[in-house]
């Protein structure tokens, strides 16, 4: 039996009233896919409406989509590459991935109808990926360095810089990227290659955001234009909890109601208006 995927977007208007709630309507449009496959996925929306992500196409490998105005478009890959991923879109409707390319894959930027590919850090010929943009056209990711490792980015201006580590780390990954430019993600520390920590970068400098008390590691996965941050961190009892980052200090978002011995979340995405989604 086989099963389908294909990208949807959920539409949700209503409100409530004081304790009284009233009438929610949910629309649940089907973007379908491009020509040939029967997958797709959705992974950023703007506030036009526009959406990107990837679907499966004749050949077997997914490409990078846009849909707008009821249709998706394929955005095609890099030159030699086979495939390509979108991960984002601004509000300009500049859009950021990833593509195979001849030699490897490269971190690109979609704008004017072109796919541009946005290089390496020094030394990382073969990998790079674009995970966010903002509205003044930022973009982050990471990338392989000289050193082996992958290390997180920051495209502008036609130039890609190296965040760094935290100190005594080797490899750091950035996931998002607000309006004023400061940038979240996550890195290993000075405990370990496997002990990695959130991380707000911000004026120059990389800092530690922590964990939640009694945690080991932790990952921030989104920011806001007032600079709180969401992501996931370990606790106390050895489970994963969503995080608010706000202050200068980690809140744990709890769990919803479990029966079972593993209750967990995570917090993926954070709006301007302080709501967080995550699982």
């Amino acid at each position: 039996m086989a099963v389908l995927f294909t990208a949807v977007v959920l539409l949700v208007s209503g409100a409530r009233t004081g304790a009284q709630e009233q009438h929610q309507s949910y629309t649940v449009t089907d973007l379908g896919t491009l020509p040939g496959d029967s997958y797709s996925t959705a992974t950023a929306i703007n506030g036009s409406g526009q959406v990107v992500g990837y679907s499966y196409i004749d050949e077997g490998y997914q490409h990078a989509f846009l849909y707008e105005n009821g249709q998706m478009k394929d955005l095609g890959t890099l030159p030699g590459g086979s495939w390509s991923e979108a991960y984002d879109i601004n509000n300009s409707g500049q859009v950021v991935g990833v593509s195979g390319t001849s030699s490897g894959q490269h971190a690109f930027l979609y704008e004017n109808g072109q796919m541009k590919d946005l290089g390496t850090l020094p030394g990382g010929a073969t990998l790079s990926t674009a995970n966010a943009i903002n509205g003044s056209g930022q973009v982050v990711g990471y990338s392989w360095t000289s050193s082996g490792n992958a290390h997180a980015f920051l495209y502008e201006d036609g130039q890609m810089k190296d965040l760094g580590t935290l100190p005594g780390g080797s490899y750091s990954y950035a996931e998002d990227i607000n309006g004023s430019g400061q940038v979240v993600g996550w890195a290993n520390t000075s405990s370990g290659y496997l002990v990695q920590h959130a991380f707000l970068y911000e004026n120059g400098q990389m800092k530690d955001l922590g964990t939640l008390p009694g945690g080991d590691s932790s990952r921030a996965y989104s920011i806001n234009d007032s600079g709180q941050v969401v992501g996931v961190s370990g606790t106390s009892s050895g489970v994963q909890h969503a995080f608010l980052y706000e202050n200068g200090q980690m809140v744990d978002l709890g769990t919803l109601p479990a029966s079972h011995s593993y209750p967990y979340s995570r917090a993926y995405g954070i709006n301007d208006s302080g709501q967080v989604v995550g699982d």
